[in-house]
């Protein structure tokens, strides 16, 4: 089927799965801050990172006073839009071991891989249904120059002792798992799981309204000073705090001191119809997580009524300055996902898309989040998730809190805060490479798709970002 031919779904304002909590349970309403006010924490962004922060400062204080402010709806960000992945650093352990070194990339993948399970108890314990499932992820070659890529990240785990969080699949045990004809081998990783990550999203602000966080919902930051104190001016009104905490995600390539570090990408997803006696028929019951091992990446899960969601992921919407609504749908990406998706599941080109969304990722170069704490210690930041941020942002809000709280803990002392993040190179060099590059990775695993060897020219782009040593693209 020609993807121009691919019937789409109408956009909606936040994606499906938003629509989808919002009509189960819209909330309790947090209007728009209409006066000045003060608070011990004031959070700029009522995300995963925004909100985790929020739920921990008040684990560790019941009693402190916490503004969030989001411009929009909290979760109306990448933090509802997102494949709903839960998942650790234990696939990049021997990257975060040549990067830290040994002794900090194990304690990561272990705090990260609590996370993991600790989402899963904060649903049970607080009653939020955001179908939690601890399916497990499968890292799978999706064409033959992927096969054994995993090879030398599991010779690192079996050298940290870590090789029980590596499982590895012939292509005859992928297809029990997941039956498709494009899949070969694999690993599968136990400690990983999927949620509905606005029905999350939107469980958590309960939580912390609950416990007493004031949540001003439609409230951009129009200024913002460090001080201390800390200022934050809306249009309605001000928040003056002892502490601030940024958590803004891919709206930090707005701001200045973040910028250099920050750069973004669009991420795009189609969702079928349910089918679930199309997915018996393919073997994939278990609710694993699935994800192709190309740098412009495919991944994959299946919800609980029968559909499937394929997300694309590395997609860039134009030079990408700033964030504009390419980034929330965007018909061409999405008729690439929905061709992938009949690629890799055939028997699924005759079910109906029910939508399709995207979302903006703030992207580091490391692949991985940095945190850290302005000059004067009361202004602390937390970014560049690169598009795995469900468990990592529940990890990054007790780093945050710590670093809130001005606490000298294994959360503060973690690599992802101690180490300093890469700089990109200034504009205009870093959104006209970005696309130009971008566009290469993706033409390279395009073309290795169709099992053909990529233009010469396209891999030398593609891999460009690796030889300055940036974590992206392919080696």
């Amino acid at each position: 089927m020609d993807s121009m031919s691919i019937e789409l779904p109408p956009r909606t304002t936040h994606g499906w799965w938003m629509d989808e909590a919002l009509a189960r349970d819209p909330g309790e309403p947090c209007p728009p801050l209409a006066a000045d006010t003060a608070a011990d924490v004031v959070i700029l962004g009522g995300g995963f990172t925004g909100m985790w922060t929020a739920y921990f400062l008040k684990e560790r204080d019941p009693g402190i006073d916490v503004v969030l402010l989001e411009q929009d709806i909290c979760g109306g960000g990448p933090s509802g839009r997102n494949g709903g992945f839960v998942n650790g650093y234990w696939s990049s352990i021997g990257e975060l071991a040549r990067r830290f070194g040994d002794g900090d990339a194990l304690e990561l993948c272990l705090a990260a891989s609590r996370s993991v399970a600790e989402i899963g108890r904060f649903c049970q314990r607080h009653d939020v249904d955001a179908w939690f499932t601890y399916g497990g992820e499968l890292a799978v070659a999706s064409n033959p120059f992927q096969e054994d890529s995993w090879g030398r990240e599991l010779g690192e785990a079996r050298r940290l002792g870590a090789e029980d969080e590596f499982v590895e699949l012939s292509a005859d045990e992928v297809r029990k798992r997941v039956d498709s004809p494009v899949l070969l081998g694999g690993i599968f990783h136990p400690d990983a799981a999927t949620v509905q990550p606005a029905r999350l999203a939107r469980g958590l602000r309960r939580v912390l309204l609950e416990r007493g966080v004031r949540i001003f919902e439609g409230t951009p930051v129009r200024r913002f000073a460090g001080g201390p104190p800390a200022m934050a001016e809306t249009p309605g009104g001000s928040v003056r705090a002892a502490d601030a905490v940024i958590g803004v995600g891919s709206w930090g390539i707005h701001w200045k001191r973040f910028r250099r570090h920050v750069a973004v990408r669009g991420s795009y997803i189609v969702l079928t119809e349910p089918a679930p006696e199309l997915l018996k028929e393919i073997n994939w019951t278990n609710g694993e997580a699935l994800r192709d091992l190309r740098p412009s990446l495919h991944y994959v899960r299946t919800t609980p009524e029968g559909r499937i969601a394929m997300g694309c992921a590395g997609m860039q919407p134009g030079l990408a300055r700033r964030i504009g609504p390419r980034f929330t749908y965007d018909e061409r990406f999405l008729r690439t996902a929905a061709a992938d998706l009949h690629r890799m599941f055939p028997s699924f080109r005759d079910v109906p898309l029910a939508a399709g969304w995207g979302g903006p990722i703030d992207v580091a170069g490391t692949y991985l989040p940095f945190f850290g704490s302005s000059a004067s210690r009361n202004v602390h930041h937390g970014l560049g998730f690169t598009g795995n941020g469900v468990a990592p942002c529940h990890l990054g809000g007790q780093i945050l809190a710590s670093l809130a709280m001005h606490a000298e803990d294994g959360f503060s002392r973690l690599a992802l805060v101690t180490h300093e993040p890469l700089r990109f190179p200034p504009e205009p060099i870093l959104s006209s490479g970005m696309l130009v590059v971008n566009e290469a990775i993706r033409r390279k695993d395009d073309a290795e798709d169709r099992g053909r060897r990529p233009n010469s020219v396209v891999t030398f782009v593609a891999r460009i970002p690796r030889r300055l040593g940036y974590n992206l693209g392919p080696r």
